[in-house]
């Protein structure tokens, strides 16, 4: 299933200084990877934080993984 993360993801300078967010939720693409680093699942993340889900997380690593292959080139 592909997930494209334009619908999910957005950022704004007045809210979270800019950083990539859950769009409507004042949650970060970077505070999701940094739970996933540190082990948690995709059902403990959902757990912590009802507001997300699956397609959610998985649109955050979609962010993340096209920004990073924008850095190499």
């Amino acid at each position: 299933m592909s997930v494209e993360y334009q619908q999910y993801i957005e950022s704004k300078k007045e809210v979270m200084v800019g950083k990539p967010c859950v769009k409507g939720i004042r949650i970060t693409v970077e505070a999701i990877l940094e739970m996933l680093a540190c082990g948690m699942s995709h059902d403990d993340i959902i757990s912590d934080y009802p507001a997300l889900n699956e397609t959610i997380i998985r649109a955050a690593l979609k962010y993340a993984a096209a920004h990073l292959t924008k850095e190499k080139s």
